[in-house]
């Protein structure tokens, strides 16, 4: 079994690039620093279904990733999630929240519309966090 995208993560984030293990994308909507972690591994729903080398992997990536966010878009906090309710596939969120934003204190989820990013703004997003990732990163196109 080889790994594919869930089309539902393909249509709502775009592509940034690749970890060792994951797929890095970011969430349309432009209202939060707002990227996904996806194992690359065909059919596996919960982090437990991985390989030991894989979870700890996993929370590696997750953990730059995280540091990376928070120096870039210095949040007030960052909400790290694996929901999985409407996409099976297992995948993180992780989302830098600003006390001010539009859903704090409350969930983004189902809160307001997807606010897709204009021209430009998807680019810059994505330039000024992929310099703070390591060097075994590969950026998309």
């Amino acid at each position: 079994m080889t790994f594919t995208l869930h089309p539902q993560l393909a249509t709502d984030a775009h592509p940034v690039g690749e970890f060792p293990l994951c797929r890095l994308l970011l969430m349309n909507d432009a209202r939060y620093p707002w990227f996904i972690l996806v194992p690359r591994r065909a059919a596996v729903r919960e982090i437990y279904e991985l390989s030991a080398a894989d979870q700890a992997q996993l929370l590696k990536e997750s953990s730059l990733l995280a540091r990376a966010l928070m120096e870039v878009f210095g949040g007030d906090k960052l909400n790290i999630a694996a929901l999985g309710n409407m996409v099976p596939q297992l995948h993180l969120h992780h989302i830098v929240r600003y006390t001010g934003d539009d859903s704090w204190p409350s969930p983004v989820w189902g809160r307001l519309p997807m606010k897709p990013y204009g021209p430009g703004e998807r680019a810059a997003r994505i330039d000024a966090l992929c310099p703070r990732l390591p060097a075994d990163f590969q950026r998309s196109g």
